[in-house]
């Protein structure tokens, strides 16, 4: 394991980063210098903001990524696996993530940034906040640490990470002692994959599951009880279709599980950037260039419609032959379904409209 120095907070920290902003503004010109006061609103995924509005953020995104990657050598996607995850727990638990609207995601309590025993917790000095084992950082050298300033939150959580060294390995050993969480872990490690593979930040597009010009038929069977095992409820849409009917991604995600359920069948589970993961499932199979922890992405066939599951492995045509299709969000301790028959719908709509643009 590479041990790489963390920098401080009043000397190399403050020049580096100077130099690292000089560079990039000189680069960026067009983007203006970072600072706290001039970042856009953060903004989700999901919503609904002009296609302008949306690449101006991922693109002020990006630059603090490149940023702070340059000084503290951690690659910016891993950077930005962070920022999202962070993100995606600030959408489940606003009440207790608020701050003020900036580019990045990233949250720190002020119990952690400013120490838990220092009695100033808006305190933004660097030297007392590290007498009071604080672990907010001066990022952009202006001799505060601000936890609402972008470049001193990025900072701080790489300036953490980074000497745990930069293999894959290190780096989830460092992630594990900064959230102390192993789902975070697999989070990151997923979200940074997705970022590598397809290097940009703008992997939020959707497909329906099936082709839209095959026959299927679907309605919302979202809490309806199921018997088969014990009472329980249906987690999910059944979408009734033909036997070998492709069955495809609806988004771009890393495939978390692949196999045999005795409820489910063949199954294949895909997580997102939103922290959304997608259950199909009663497949006939599998593609054959689909394993574990592959990235795919919207409308990639995963497999087949098929009607396996309720038995032991190879069971099959104890119902008709239909995709179960559930979506569940991940809190960061748990995961808990929600009814994905809207969804369906809008991804239908969209999907059926672009085949329509694109034929006229």
């Amino acid at each position: 394991m590479r041990i790489f120095q963390p920098l401080s907070a009043s000397g190399i920290m403050i020049r580096c980063t100077a130099a690292a902003v000089a560079a990039l503004t000189a680069a960026c010109c067009m983007c203006g210098p970072v600072s706290a006061s001039a970042s856009v609103a953060v903004s989700t995924a999901d919503d609904t903001v002009k296609t302008s509005d949306v690449n101006a953020i991922f693109a002020d995104r990006k630059s603090l990524y490149d940023e702070i990657s340059t000084v503290t050598q951690i690659p910016w996607y891993r950077l930005a696996a962070i920022d999202q995850y962070e993100r995606t727990l600030t959408r489940v638990h606003p009440k207790d993530r608020k701050h003020p609207d900036r580019t990045l995601g990233i949250f720190i309590p002020s119990t952690r940034w400013a120490g838990a025993l220092n009695p100033n917790q808006e305190d933004v000095n660097p030297t007392s906040i590290s007498v009071f084992s604080g672990i907010g950082l001066d990022g952009d050298g202006d001799g505060k640490a601000d936890p609402n300033n972008d470049i001193d939150l990025l900072y701080t959580v790489a300036a953490r990470l980074a000497p745990y060294g930069h293999a894959a390995d290190d780096f989830s050993i460092g992630l594990w002692s900064y959230y102390q969480n192993t789902r975070a872990v697999q989070r990151v490690m997923q979200y940074a994959k997705m970022y590598e593979t397809f290097g940009k930040l703008d992997l939020f597009d959707h497909a329906f599951p099936l082709p839209v010009k095959s026959n299927y038929s679907y309605r919302s069977t979202f809490g309806m009880g199921r018997n088969w095992g014990g009472r329980r409820v249906h987690e999910g849409t059944d979408l009734f279709a033909s036997y070998g009917v492709p069955v495809r991604s609806t988004c771009y995600g890393v495939v978390e599980i692949k196999g045999w359920n005795k409820y489910g069948g063949w199954r294949i589970g895909i997580r997102d950037l939103n922290n959304h993961y997608h259950y199909y499932a009663h497949l006939q199979g599998f593609d054959k260039g689909i394993s574990l922890g592959d990235v795919v992405k919207p409308g990639q066939t995963l497999g087949w419609v098929g009607s396996s599951g309720y038995g032991k492995p190879g069971t099959q045509g104890k119902f008709p032959p239909h995709l179960h299709y559930g979506i569940y969000r991940d809190t960061g301790l748990t995961e808990w379904a929600f009814d994905p028959y809207p969804l369906l719908k809008h991804w239908e709509m969209e999907e059926k409209r672009s085949k329509k643009k694109t034929r006229s």
